[in-house]
């Protein structure tokens, strides 16, 4: 008879968002292998749009209290913990002076939580808030905590220190996901980087089938939040060009955000009304369906002003398994999936001419995109299939409950 693993805690700002496609599919790798998950959410949902498999997701959702109503809600609180947590947690508390009163009261509830339900091991995404909760109440509680370190929790310029260097430290394991982040934090932290992995977000491959892409097929599609790190109006301005040297061009791009007004008037500006459409969200059901129809998929990914930027977009994973040519930029992680020349076109950031070119060069070479296509999906299948990452990521949080913490026994795998 097989034994239930021990229960993991998933600590998260929101759950679920739209862009978090990631955190969706790594919930499920684990559950379809029968690892107990609950998750804890501290942020309050803001979007309308989710993920089609959104509702396979068993998990319970505990949503943590945002903000206490008034100062009794907090005395019943820490009378709570007193008495239900460990006796030196209480010791704990006065050695947080440099967490917020939120941050604190949200880690005692979650270690509370912890207590009662038998979770054995926190694990967030993003090392900021989620983990400095996680990293809190796995103190309270006497469990150890891991997470993931993406994108901008690594490089984009924060007001307030976010005290990256002692969760690194402090955590049984940390994760990261793509070779580039690893060599960043380990140039930039040092020994506190030394328990640090490469794992890459992954896919449900039966779920993202490959097909040849049509020969005859001539869209361009983009897809995500319109914000400055996705560059779309790097591509708007590749089009500009595209139709300036008299070619019909029709470009997608799919997604909501800030930037919706922006691009707009760009559109507008460069009378490419005909040329861009801004869809908006889709399901991803839909999206699914216009890559498979797509010639060629772009993904113009800059590094912004505030030093914000892309890890590894889910995206180019799903354009790529379902066998859609790519065209990205050479920011953070993305040249380790598109490989220049091998797997898609991989130019430099911010260059409209460059994204023209190589735009016009998939568009007019159909065996140019089948090789791109069939490479792609090879290595989405050898690196990116989520039931394999997740195992590794299962490995770890073992080795961290058994108590060795650093989950030695599972190598750093990079990029060939």
């Amino acid at each position: 008879m097989s034994l239930t693993p021990p229960k993991i805690g998933y600590v998260l700002k929101r759950y679920p968002r739209y862009s978090e496609t990631f955190i969706v599919n790594e919930i499920l790798a684990h559950e379809a292998a029968g690892q107990p998950i609950e998750i804890f959410s501290l942020r309050p949902v803001e979007e309308t749009h989710f993920q089609d498999n959104l509702g396979k997701v068993r998990a319970p959702v505990t949503r943590l209290t945002e903000r206490l109503k008034n100062p009794d809600a907090l005395w019943r609180l820490m009378m709570r913990a007193r008495s239900g947590l460990p006796a030196a947690s209480w010791t704990l508390l006065g050695q947080m002076k440099n967490s917020s009163g939120q941050d604190v009261a949200q880690a005692l509830e979650l270690a509370l939580a912890c207590r009662e339900r038998d979770v054995a091991h926190l694990h967030a995404h993003f090392g900021t808030v989620s983990t400095t909760v996680a990293r809190l109440a796995a103190r309270l509680v006497g469990i150890g905590y891991t997470f993931t370190a993406h994108a901008k929790d690594i490089y984009f310029d924060y007001q307030e220190d976010t005290r990256l260097d002692e969760k690194l430290r402090d955590a049984a394991h940390v994760v990261t996901v793509s070779d580039y982040n690893v060599n960043f934090l380990e140039q930039r932290f040092g020994a506190a980087a030394g328990n640090l992995s490469r794992i890459y977000n992954g896919l449900d491959l039966d779920r993202f089938t490959h097909a040849d892409p049509a020969p005859d097929a001539t869209d361009i599609l983009a897809v995500g939040r319109l914000v400055e790190k996705k560059g779309f109006h790097i591509l708007i301005e590749a089009v500009r060009l595209l139709r300036d040297q008299g070619r019909t061009v029709r470009c997608t791009i799919v997604g909501g955000g800030d930037e919706a007004t922006y691009l707009s008037g760009q559109i507008a500006a460069a009378d490419l009304g005909e040329a861009v459409t801004l869809a908006g969200p889709r399901p991803q059901s839909e999206v699914i369906e216009m890559m498979r129809d797509a010639a060629v998929f772009a993904c113009p990914c800059v590094v912004g002003r505030d030093g914000n930027r892309d890890g590894l977009p889910t995206v180019l994973l799903e354009a790529m398994a379902l066998g859609t040519p790519c065209v990205a930029t050479a920011v953070t992680g993305i040249p380790e999936l598109v490989r220049d020349g091998e797997t898609g076109l991989c130019i430099p950031e911010g260059d409209p001419q460059a994204l023209a070119a190589a735009l016009a060069r998939m568009l007019d070479d159909a065996a140019l995109r089948q090789g791109f296509s069939t490479a792609g999906r090879a290595l989405i299948a050898r690196e990116f299939d989520q039931h394999v990452n997740a195992a590794r990521l299962r490995a770890i949080w073992h080795d961290a409950i058994a108590g060795t913490g650093t989950g030695t026994g599972l190598p750093q795998q990079r990029s060939a």
